[in-house]
């Protein structure tokens, strides 16, 4: 006898065949049977006219600090999501040592939500995920953040890593590697690894050729996306790995088509690129990443020093407007206070003439009398303006969701793979059903080792969703961004529901199945 049986359903497997008629049936934490079935189970559930699928894959977030703290993060999983990659744009909370924690918890407050008191001690990435392990909703994989690694290395300064330097990086690579990490991640704009050159960012990925791990970038978007693109193909090709690039999008109609060629040409194809975006145009981050480098030569902590110079606050200035930002388009998802979160949701433009102040010194003391807790949304053109990029067969989907229960922020947290399925699918008809479920699933196991997981067949990992094709979408929106998506009935992990008729099942909380996943270890 099974556990549980799907009868009835439209199976889509992840690989991105047409789907078929089948039930679906379960026994412990393996998909057990696919087909016509007659044996009993336990629990048999009726889903005609609905679709099962491998549980989505989400390859770029900013996760891994809420999930140290909330064991289940609805607005993903009432997506579908259950299996996360986490510590992207190489930043995050681990390696790091007592002496650094408060910095880096600093820092990414306004990412990942942490607070010195919840500093537990961890030292490497091993350490923190085995603080998820079986402590979350769904499952958990890591990256290598790369500014950590020259943290440890280098300090905080932007002096070029020496030999010895490069070989204590290259280790400690090594070291997370060995202990199941995907690959190194880099955010080329964000602090420390700014300050690093295309030659010592290939010869410390070098060090995890041998474990066929992949390099993902958050290019360096300020030099533009071309030359950023560029720069991966380049470090690719010296370190001998495969590369994978962060919320890939471009300005221009132009610029989309010089990237895409770049994406389609031999030399992408010598390093197997690929890359991830989400499904909306606009885009989200810290009002701290726009600060000239130098703020951050001293460390987060030192920073509020720094930015008090005049001159610094000049240049942060003149390279907001450089960026050529429209400040009526960019508005202010969060803040740390309750003194300005009255702000939230209000446009920086609207921000800055109520200051009564000048652009420089506006932001700059809305920066120091928030403790750098400022997070934006940036509101740019269209969403058709991504979809040549979503339609691209080497994309998968990254949410690159930044969760704040309290902020007005950007709605990819809850609605990005809903929107997938529902506008790219259903009213834009960008690909089948069947592809985008591959671009959410298999696609992404694959390309981060997450073994026995983003396909329907007997044996594997029970990680399953069940949705109604006709029906599911995404509700968030920018001036409601925490509204669950619809269509999303039942979500599976390791063969135990955690969503039964789109309602989060409470006892998950109190033995979560998510597990802290290795690179291509099928014995999780």
């Amino acid at each position: 006898m099974f556990d549980l049986l799907y009868r009835g359903a439209t199976v889509i497997d992840g690989t991105g065949r047409p789907g078929y008629r089948a039930d679906v049936a379960i026994a412990g934490d393996r998909i057990a049977e696919i087909g016509a079935i007659d044996t009993g189970a336990a629990r048999v559930i009726d889903v005609a006219g609905r679709v099962v699928a491998p549980g989505f894959i989400d390859v770029h977030n900013h996760d891994e600090g809420w999930l140290l703290k909330t064991p289940h993060l609805l607005p993903k999983t009432s997506q579908g999501f259950t299996s996360e990659v986490l510590m992207s744009d190489g930043i995050s909370y681990a390696p790091l040592t007592p002496e650094t924690a408060r910095d880096w918890i600093h820092y990414l407050r306004p990412l990942d939500g942490l607070r010195t008191a919840d500093y537990r001690g961890w030292r490497s990435i091993a350490d923190y995920m085995a603080l998820l392990d079986g402590r979350t909703a769904q499952n958990t994989i890591p990256l290598v953040p790369f500014a950590n690694l020259r943290v440890l290395a280098c300090g905080w300064r932007r002096d070029p890593a020496d030999d010895i330097q490069i070989n204590l990086m290259r280790e400690e690579l090594r070291r997370a590697m060995d202990a199941g990490a995907a690959g190194l991640s880099t955010g080329l704009d964000y602090i420390a690894q700014c300050f690093s050159s295309t030659d010592e960012i290939a010869r410390v990925a070098e060090a995890m050729a041998r474990h066929e791990g992949v390099y993902v970038t958050h290019v360096r978007y300020k030099r533009g996306t071309v030359w950023g693109v560029r720069e991966a193909i380049e470090i690719g090709r010296r370190a001998g790995v495969r590369v994978h690039i962060s919320h890939l999008k471009a300005a221009t109609a132009q610029e989309t088509e010089e990237i895409l060629t770049l994406i389609d040409s031999p030399a992408a194809r010598d390093v197997d690129l690929t890359f991830d975006i989400y499904p909306y145009m606009p885009g989200s981050s810290l009002l701290g990443m726009l600060l000239p480098y130098e703020v951050w030569e001293d460390g987060p902590l030192a920073a509020p020093t720094r930015l008090a110079d005049p001159l610094v606050r000049d240049r942060f200035a003149r390279a907001v407007e450089g960026y050529g930002l429209n400040l009526n388009q960019l508005t202010i998802a969060w803040v740390g206070s309750r003194e300005n979160q009255s702000w939230q949701g209000a446009t920086l433009a609207s921000y800055v003439a109520a200051s009564g102040k000048s652009l420089g010194d506006a932001l700059a003391d809305l920066l120091i009398d928030e403790n750098f807790c400022v997070l934006m949304v940036f509101h740019v053109s269209g969403d058709e303006a991504v979809e040549p990029f979503l339609a691209h067969p080497r994309m998968m989907l990254g949410s690159d969701g930044i969760y704040f229960p309290d902020g007005v922020v950007h709605p990819r947290v809850a609605g990005s793979a809903t929107r997938m399925l529902g506008r790219m699918v259903r009213e834009r008809r960008l690909f089948s059903l069947e592809e985008a479920v591959r671009k959410m699933t298999s696609f992404p196991a694959e390309r981060f080792g997450l073994a026995q997981r983003g396909v329907l067949r007997n044996g594997a990992i029970a990680d399953l969703v069940v949705f109604d094709p006709a029906t599911v979408a995404d509700l968030a929106t920018y001036a409601d961004p925490q509204r669950l998506s619809a269509g999303v009935e039942h979500v599976v992990v390791a063969g135990r529901p955690i969503i039964e008729q789109g309602a989060a099942l409470p006892e998950i909380e109190e033995a979560p199945p998510g597990r802290a996943l290795k690179f291509r270890d099928a014995a999780r």
